[in-house]
């Protein structure tokens, strides 16, 4: 392990707030960190101060000689006069970039629905951002520092990034400080954990798992004043060890401790009661969609869909960006009209969506926040119990003190939460939410999820956020060639298609078919030998690891005995860490055979 940056007694202020004070924190080779925290904490500040894009007021950041770093921030930087190419690879000859198996699968991944020639300023915003991520990744930086790179991705491109990242440099080389909301990226690259809070950074060892596993830890030892978070954060971690098997093999964090702490956990959701209660508001007819078709300007973009929502489903809509999502949507809450087929909807249904918009708060800007909620009901049941706004609102993060700020002045996030509420204090029966993420970090995403599980009603969502798709719905459905598809296999089902949807484009020509099925058939093999002894050798490791934390229990007071123990546990996690990689790799691998 090599340190390659760091910044040491960091201070900065800002004008109304401190940002950081007295902070030292460096990034190692091998390192893949996870920046997480509250909105307005500073989490892209720190990238811009380690990165060298802003000077602290008072501290130092030091780079190891001769290392090259790189940085997406959320700022557009592009030369709109430039071409998608000459942005991305300049003004490298083609033999020298099209040579390159790096910078090809950077373009497939990222950019392969656009015009290489395109002028970078007749793009759209999702889709400079997505040439911007690329022009970086082309590069060979030792240390890349990268501020909501998932943004503008559907979800096969966030898998593709993972991906793409987990194998760009050797583990124990290069680095990666990533920023995102995405939990299920944070999960599946990063192998430490940054909470910004209070002007300090707190340090983590695995993912979004295994830091959630930490900071109820962390949390079960606080005074009671952390009592109302905690609780969340021990339901968010019933969820990941019950709700998501795929979570169980990576991170390998503590089992038997996760265990332990939910084992008096009730589940997420009370499945049964919601769609009794479900039931008894909407009736038995929600909203069925009857052969329906549309297109725009005579391409198709729905045909012959057949889907009958009942009261009570909490659905994901799975597709890549175009495939329709949005639409799909708008058929179903009448804001269009089917070509063909037609929309029935129950006599007492009553929708209410959460747009990509604000503009449910548009006309109530000069409002305050309290005087907002008094045009709305006096209370709302929620788990069961009784809330006024006001509690709800708290629930959601919000501390009394903001209920006298004007809207006008409320940040993104809070925004977006006060639109939240606004709609489930209407106390509408089917909810549809397009892209809800925007603008909520982590732990306001874990309070929406919160306060989604008791609503009892029929819930639409269309995201590319997985962990949320994950979270709040029971079944998921893709859009795939312009049809709706059922996936009992979720999310992972989807990736299959759509792979299986793009093999065929490239399909093997007939006289090579049989060598490629007999090549296929062999791998297989291969792979299942290999997957086998896989899991006997992390059997040996979890094993092992088992045995130095009983010795670390036993010499907690010989200090120089638990520093050898220390040693020998990083290394076994090293290389367990490897081995779980590559067990994943090849499972995803004989999957898709």
């Amino acid at each position: 392990m090599v340190h390659l940056l760091g910044g040491r007694s960091i201070a900065l202020d800002f004008p109304t707030r401190h940002v950081f004070t007295d902070l030292t924190i460096g990034v190692n080779s091998g390192d893949r960190i996870g920046v997480v925290g509250r909105n307005g904490d500073g989490k892209s500040t720190l990238l811009r101060i380690l990165s060298g894009r802003l000077e602290p007021d008072s501290g130092e950041v030091v780079h190891r000689g001769g290392i090259r770093v790189g940085m997406l921030d959320q700022a557009d930087t592009l030369d709109p006069e430039l071409t998608i190419a000459r942005a991305v690879v300049g003004d490298r000859p083609e033999h020298e970039w099209a040579s390159d198996p790096r910078i090809r699968d950077v373009l497939g991944g990222l950019l392969g629905d656009l015009d290489w020639h395109t002028r970078t300023g007749d793009l759209s915003g999702g889709q400079r951002r997505r040439v911007a991520l690329a022009e970086l990744l082309v590069g060979e930086q030792d240390v890349l520092f990268l501020d909501e790179p998932t943004n503008h991705l559907d979800i096969e491109g966030v898998s593709w990034l993972a991906r793409h990242l987990n194998q760009r440099w050797r583990s124990a080389d290069g680095a990666l400080v990533v920023v995102t909301h995405d939990r299920w990226f944070l999960d599946a690259v990063c192998t430490l954990t940054w909470e910004v809070h209070d002007g300090t950074v707190e340090v983590f060892e695995g993912g979004y798992a295994a830091y959630v596993l930490q900071r109820v830890e962390r949390d079960r030892l606080a005074a009671q004043a952390e009592t109302k978070r905690q609780n969340l954060m021990r339901k968010e971690l019933a969820w990941l060890r019950r709700g998501a098997p795929a979570r169980t093999a990576k991170p390998r964090f503590r089992i038997e401790a996760a265990n332990q702490l939910i084992e008096n956990e009730p589940p997420v959701r009370d499945s049964v009661k919601l769609q009794q209660l479900a039931t008894a508001r909407l009736g038995k007819d929600v909203i069925d969609l009857l052969g329906v078709s549309v297109g725009y300007g005579g391409e198709p973009v729905l045909t012959d869909v057949e889907w009958r929502i009942g009261p009570g489903e909490r659905s994901g809509i799975l597709g890549a960006n175009g495939a329709g999502k949005t639409t799909l949507l708008k058929l179903i809450t009448g804001l269009l009209d089917p070509d063909h087929g037609r929309v029935k909807r129950g006599k007492t249904v009553k929708i209410a969506t959460l747009s990509q918009q604000l503009t449910e708060l548009a006309d109530v800007d000069q409002l305050r926040v309290r005087e907002l909620l008094e045009t709305k009901r006096s209370s709302y049941v929620a788990g069961g119990k009784e809330l006024t706004p006001g509690q709800l609102l708290e629930q959601l993060g919000f501390p009394n003190a903001l209920l006298s700020t004007p809207i006008k002045d409320l940040s993104g996030g809070q925004r977006r939460r006060l639109q939240l509420l606004m709609i489930l204090l209407d106390e509408p029966n089917v909810l549809v939410l397009d892209e809800p993420t925007n603008d909520l970090d982590t732990d306001m995403l874990a309070a929406m999820e919160d306060l989604l599980d008791s609503w009892p009603g029929t819930l639409l969502v269309a995201t590319h956020d997985r962990y949320l798709l994950e979270r709040v719905t029971d079944q998921q459905y893709a859009i795939l060639d312009h049809r709706l598809r059922h996936l009992p296999g979720g999310v992972d089902q989807y990736l299959q298609l759509s792979a299986q949807a793009r093999d065929a484009a490239d399909a093997p020509t007939a006289a090579t078919e049989a060598p490629a099925r007999q090549s296929t058939a062999a791998r297989s093999r291969a792979v299942s030998k290999e997957l086998a002894a896989l899991e006997r050798r992390l059997q040996r490791l979890q094993d092992r690891t088992e045995k130095i934390e009983s010795a670390m229990v036993a010499d907690s007071a010989d200090y120089t005995k638990l520093a050898e123990h220390s040693a020998e546990l990083n290394s076994v996690r090293a290389e367990q860490g490897e081995l779980e990689d590559r067990w994943l790799e090849l499972s995803v691998e004989a999957a898709d055979d």
